[in-house]
């Protein structure tokens, strides 16, 4: 399968005085499993729809390889789609399901039936080809549509919240599956989902978006230890966010001082320029917290509110003694060998410079 590269450039669009996309560039090398994610309304949708040529941008270019494909009709882009209720036809039988693509491309018949057996094989689904659609499960139907959308060899796959219709075990079933799909065959994708987990487990680069505009862009380790905005901090996973001031500048590593007790610490730089004396917020996550005694001489102190065990993780609520402090969540791997805080008791909490990252206040 041939896999091409995606270009977007300053692509926009607007309904009235809505700004469903602002101005904005995108590159998907070849091969590449780019993840669009993002709240309702982010924006991510409308980016999908403008690759796709659902929808036509008021401003910008959209190239698929060495071709601008901005104003052509989606038929004539060579791009595949899955989408979340399948589309297969209910009256056809797998086999025809999956061949339907190739005889609108009117291929010879004995080309056609080596595709089809080719992705039937792929999606490891070879048996089922003479069932028809309601007679598989939902986790069968979606590898079927992605075995439709590959058995014609598009440059690039779009995936509409492909999973969004199945419970968690088959989603983390096919979540293996794609990711091996898309190893296998190497071609471009561009997946929509709003499942954070589902990004950060697939992806080789996420596109955050927020309001109609791309947040960050870059690898799941970057947007999660290294967020630019407190939108991004606070939409990946837990995070914990305290204020602070920058007291000095070096070119990774920056001296702050907490707003509470003014206690002098050290943190990364996300990339961001930071100017000495700025407000800032200082990000750790969870499991990047140590805690311990009160006497253990931690940056912070404070007590214990809750203790919660879930499964695998344990998490421990702390209200900081220092005032003008938001409450804190330390998480660590539940096992027996673990220290265990009861609810009221004084600890200490600490974490390493390098697990730590400050964020502009305004969060730009």
């Amino acid at each position: 399968m041939t896999s091409t590269s995606l270009d977007i450039s300053k692509i926009s669009k607007r309904y009235g005085d809505f700004v469903a996309l602002a101005s904005s560039d995108l590159n998907v090398p070849q091969g590449e499993f780019l993840t669009l994610l993002g709240p309702s309304g982010s924006g991510k949708t409308t980016l999908l729809s403008l690759i796709a040529g659902l929808i036509q941008p008021d401003e910008g270019v959209v190239s698929i390889g060495d071709v601008d494909v901005t104003y052509s009709p989606p038929y004539e882009r060579d791009i595949g789609m899955v989408f979340q209720n399948y589309a297969l036809f209910p009256h056809m039988t797998v086999e025809e399901n999956v061949a339907f693509p190739l005889r609108m491309r009117r291929l010879s018949p004995a080309e056609t039936k080596r595709r089809v057996s080719e992705a039937l094989e792929m999606v490891r689904l070879p048996h089922v080809a003479k069932r028809t659609p309601r007679e598989l499960s939902g986790g069968q139907q979606q590898r079927i549509a992605l075995a439709r959308c590959m058995v014609y060899r598009p440059a690039i796959i779009l995936m509409d919240e492909p999973l969004g219709a199945l419970d968690k075990k088959l989603r983390d079933q096919m979540q293996l599956e794609i990711k091996r799909i898309h190893r296998e065959l190497g071609t471009t994708i561009v997946y929509v989902t709003h499942d954070q987990e589902e990004a950060m487990t697939m992806s080789d680069r996420i596109c955050l978006m927020n309001a109609g505009r791309i947040e960050q862009l870059g690898t799941p380790h970057e947007l999660y230890f290294r967020p630019r905005t407190l939108f991004v901090a606070d939409f990946l996973g837990e995070s914990n966010l305290l204020p602070a001031r920058v007291t000095g500048l070096r070119p990774d590593l920056l001296d702050v001082s907490l707003v509470a007790g003014d206690l002098p610490a050290q943190a990364m730089s996300n990339g961001s320029r930071f100017a000495e004396g700025e407000r800032v917020k200082v990000m750790v996550r969870p499991q990047n917290l140590s805690v311990g005694s009160a006497s253990a001489g931690g940056k912070l102190t404070g007590r214990v509110s809750e203790v919660m065990v879930s499964g695998s993780l344990t998490k421990l609520y702390i209200e900081p003694l220092a005032p003008d402090t938001p409450p804190l969540v330390a998480a660590y791997p539940t096992r027996p060998s673990a220290d265990h805080h009861a609810i009221g008791e004084t600890v200490s909490v600490d974490w390493h410079a390098s697990d730590a990252v400050v964020i502009a206040e305004g969060g730009v």
